[in-house]
């Protein structure tokens, strides 16, 4: 039996559950929760804002732990091994997508907390092809949130050919954004931070930001015209979006790793003249965390967090939805 903390309605509160996992599937591998983070994404799955929650629902996709058994076709890991698990915990394998190595993306992608139970519990089974070796050496305990967080803000990176010489802004200094701003940071590029707050100007250029702007001053933005190689929209909320398309260079893009829920409104004129773009990606592939595990290791990137152990979840998930968290919560044994 797993035991778990599960809510059993909409927005309710999570009270102790266990269930039967039954056998380990050969390409399985169950894992020892030992760290587990909290998104906005376990906020909104639990909340069923998008529609698709099941319940009894059991939250948590930044899982770090070790592994305490592996099925008879697993190959690539073995028990004892601290890894961790994402978004995704497995994927068809047989898809065009896969077969290019852009798991992310894979149509018949399985959700680590969409239609089955996650790792708010003591132990969470997921295929081998999504669980991921902890480099050596890296600290368990803050690691969890890049699962989610630090894949989703690194990934455009790697998509979109971000280079040294770039100029990129990121609207939003919370839980995505703070990692955001280490990554580009390290990368080599002059970052700039929108932030309507100006309590968080000092603690951008902290994070890595070489220039802060209040969002809130329209001035501020005009004197900013073709500006932005690129703008990574970090937040779920509306803005006056073509203000910001404005800010692009030509064919400079605006991309969304935050899960705005209203339709953009945007100026097509702004957008063809300077050949610019929009777009989104979803977390990563494998491959990408790796990748992301890798550089963060050698740059010194780290979620800033605050911690919370296990039989505390209902506060920790009340310090989530006050917005008041700094930045990333992290649940521990």
């Amino acid at each position: 039996m797993i035991k778990a903390y599960a809510a059993h309605e909409p927005g309710g509160r999570l009270k102790p559950f266990e269930y039967d996992p039954g056998p380990l599937l050969d390409n399985q591998i169950e894992i020892a929760v030992e760290h587990c983070g909290i998104c906005h994404s376990d906020l909104s799955m639990l909340n069923n804002e998008w529609g698709i929650t099941k319940y009894p629902f059991v939250p948590g996709h930044e899982v770090v732990g070790k592994i305490i058994e592996v099925g008879a076709g697993v190959k690539s890991l073995a028990v004892g091994q601290t890894v961790g698990l994402g978004w995704h915990s497995g994927y068809c394998m047989t898809c065009s997508s896969c077969n290019g190595g852009d798991h992310n993306v894979c149509g018949s992608a399985q959700g680590t907390i969409i239609g089955r139970h996650g790792g708010f519990s003591d132990k969470v089974r997921a295929d081998e092809s999504s669980v991921i070796l902890l480099p050596y050496g890296m600290d368990e305990s803050v690691v969890a949130p890049l699962f989610c967080a630090g894949v989703t803000v690194f990934n455009p990176l790697l998509e979109l050919n971000i280079k040294p010489t770039d100029t990129v802004g990121v609207i939003g200094i919370g839980g995505l954004g703070h990692l955001a701003l280490q990554f580009l940071k390290a990368w080599g590029c002059e970052v700039w931070a929108f932030t309507s707050s100006d309590t968080k100007r000092e603690e951008a250029i902290n994070l890595g930001a070489h220039h802060t702007v209040n969002s809130k001053h329209k001035d501020e933005l005009k004197a900013l015209r073709g500006k932005f190689d690129l703008i990574l929209s970090t937040v779920n909320v509306k803005l006056n979006w073509n203000q910001y398309i404005n800010t692009l260079v030509p064919k400079g893009k605006l991309h969304f790793v935050g899960a705005t829920l209203e339709p953009l409104d945007l100026n097509v004129f702004s957008l063809m003249y300077g050949q610019r773009s929009v777009s989104s990606s979803p977390v990563g592939s494998p491959q990408a965390l790796r990748k992301m595990l890798s550089f963060a290791q050698r740059h010194d990137v780290e979620p800033k967090v605050e911690r919370f152990s296990f039989n505390q979840i209902n506060e920790a998930i009340a310090r989530l939805e006050s917005g008041k968290a700094h930045y990333r919560i992290v649940l521990s044994k």
